[in-house]
Parts: structure tokens; sequence; C-alpha cells
């Protein structure tokens, strides 16, 4: 039987533009200045814009979902409200859990 073990948990915010909000450099540069924290931090994994698609995503490391969660919402896109999130958990499929027992 496998279980899922928490290093193999990250957890990935969707972000997405919301028709008619503006961004400004003063926010684009909030909303960086938040990923480096996250960073320095080390709980940023990977983010980046959608090139087909108005918007991002960052997947992060968290302790659990409610964390993962108060880290979306403290993005500066999401609090001046021209972006919106979904958040998921992603569950990874790696060497080091056999993928997922499956391996």
């Amino acid at each position: 039987m496998y279980i899922t073990r928490d290093e193999d948990i990250r957890y990935v915010i969707l972000l997405s533009v919301i028709p008619g909000k503006e961004m400004s450099e003063e926010l684009i540069r909030a909303h960086v200045g938040h990923l480096k924290e996250l960073d320095r931090q080390g709980k940023l994994v990977l983010c980046g814009p959608f090139t087909d698609y108005r918007g991002g995503m960052v997947i992060i490391k968290a302790a659990g979902y409610e964390e993962a969660k108060a880290v979306a919402e403290a993005d500066p896109y999401v609090q001046a409200g021209v972006e919106s999130y979904e958040l998921r958990t992603w569950e990874l499929s790696c060497e080091g859990n056999n993928h997922m027992g499956m391996g």
C-alpha cells in the first residue's frame, strides 16, 4: 500500500488576470518581491507567466493547505484584486516514492 509522504507534496497556485483590471509597474514589482521572499524562505519551487493565457503559475512548498492558501492570498496581485487564484495540491511522482508505489 502506498502512503503519501509530506516531502512529495507541492502546492500549485494558478493565477488568472481579472478582465478590465490594470497592473502598474509598482504592483508588478511588489509581486516579484513576494516571489523573491518565498524563494529566500525556501518555499518557491517554480514560477512564471503563461505565454498562451493571461496569468501564471507559482509552485511552492508549504506545511499544509492552509499555509499555501495564506501564501496565495498574500500575493500583491490577489490583494489588489487584479488576479484571482486557484489552489491545487500536487503530489509528485518520482523515483524517491517509487512513482507513487507503481514504479
